[in-house]
């Protein structure tokens, strides 16, 4: 029994959800999402809130059914408050700069990297800091892996572009022998 799939997802006022056949539409305003289950999970909306069973006791289905739960639960995340990540940049000379849909890095190579991210997400740049903002949770988290992979950091001087809630355990450099 999934613990995760029992709970009920609360639907907030201002979003409209509907049963589709297999696919779940959310609907906020002009914007819509669409989750399809694959047939694997029931899904009902019934007094305000989205409940999933298991089609059968088939272990396949019995997986599906908290995964999603929890992806709806996202989504309704997403539509009402969004999901966000902040990179940190620590390095001498390297910076961030956002042209447009164009994230420019300079991270130490001899030349610039530019990243082209998707027009539905939001990034701003603060000093060293690069904050990731949109309504999709598993794409604002691919962003933020994809930019901390083009300088990730060295355990040395902790130098290149993590998260900001990420610890670097630092190594002891080399030492002199007596």
């Amino acid at each position: 029994m999934s613990r995760i799939g029992k709970q009920p997802v609360k639907i907030p006022s201002g979003i409209d959800v509907k049963v589709d056949g297999t696919v779940l539409v959310f609907k906020k305003g002009s914007v819509q999402k669409e989750l399809d289950t694959k047939g694997n999970v029931i899904m009902k909306v019934e007094d305000g809130n989205i409940v999933f069973t298991p089609k059968s006791d088939d272990r396949k289905d019995s997986a599906f059914w908290g995964t999603y739960r929890s992806l709806s639960q996202n989504v309704i995340i997403g539509l009402t408050d969004g999901f966000e990540k902040k990179l940190e940049i620590n390095g001498v000379g390297y910076r961030a700069a956002v042209k447009g849909n164009v994230l420019e890095l300079q991270l130490g190579f001899s030349h610039p990297v530019n990243y082209e991210f998707p027009k539905d997400l939001k990034v701003t740049v603060e000093k060293n800091i690069i904050t990731i903002k949109g309504d999709d949770k598993q794409v604002v988290g691919q962003v933020a892996a994809e930019v901390r992979a083009f300088r990730p950091p060295e355990p040395y001087k902790g130098k290149g572009v993590k998260y900001s809630d990420e610890v670097i355990i630092r190594k002891a450099g080399k030492t002199a022998k007596k």
